[in-house]
């Protein structure tokens, strides 16, 4: 199972970006898949998160800016990120939970992560 982030990229403050995370592989399905960032020198958290069943979560500093949702017939999450600010600047890594996915006749259950994609907003 692999986790491919894309839609990253440099964009002045207002604008907007949308990030994509495929998740590829025998994968029978996945429970929950979400979106993180990690700041020069900060650690990693949340940012948005998404069930199988379309439930979502947003942290305070993305509400009402950020939408997220996902294609589970793609296991793909996406995340569309509005009037963007500099200090939304960050890696943003994918993340899928509970990913059940078929291995040599037998199934599996394993957390994921993404790659990580820039996101660079600039004033």
């Amino acid at each position: 199972v692999q986790l491919q982030a894309s839609g990253g990229g440099l964009v002045q403050a207002g604008g907007s970006l949308r990030l994509s995370c495929a998740a590829s592989g025998s994968i029978f399905s996945i429970n929950d898949m979400g979106w993180y960032c990690q700041a020069q020198g900060k650690q990693r958290e949340l940012v948005a998160a998404i069930t199988s069943s379309g439930s979502t979560n947003y942290a305070d500093s993305v509400k009402g800016r950020s939408t997220i949702s996902r294609d589970n017939v793609r296991n793909t999450v996406y995340l569309q990120m509005n009037s963007l600010k500099p200090e939304d600047t960050a890696v943003y890594y994918c993340a899928a939970e509970g990913v059940r996915y078929y291995s040599g006749g037998y199934y599996y259950t394993n957390d994921y992560w993404g790659q990580g994609t820039l996101v660079t907003v600039s004033s």
